[in-house]
């Protein structure tokens, strides 16, 4: 099971607004050109954690709810 990540837990990580939406928008465009047309819905806001993390170039340390 592949974790996922939204723009509050960016948020809540240490992130300002604007760049946790602009992560989450660009993981999205990641995810429609491999191939997962579902990703095109401006309504979901939820990505895969390990395309977030190969956007920024590091393993993010989430809290463990």
């Amino acid at each position: 099971m592949t974790s996922t990540i939204c723009k509050q837990d960016l948020m809540a990580i240490g992130y300002k607004e604007h760049t946790a939406r602009s992560l989450i928008c660009q993981a999205k465009a990641i995810m429609v050109q491999n191939g997962y047309p579902f990703y095109n819905n401006r309504r979901l806001g939820r990505v895969p954690t390990e395309v977030v993390e190969s956007i920024i170039g590091t393993k993010l340390q989430l809290k463990a709810e």
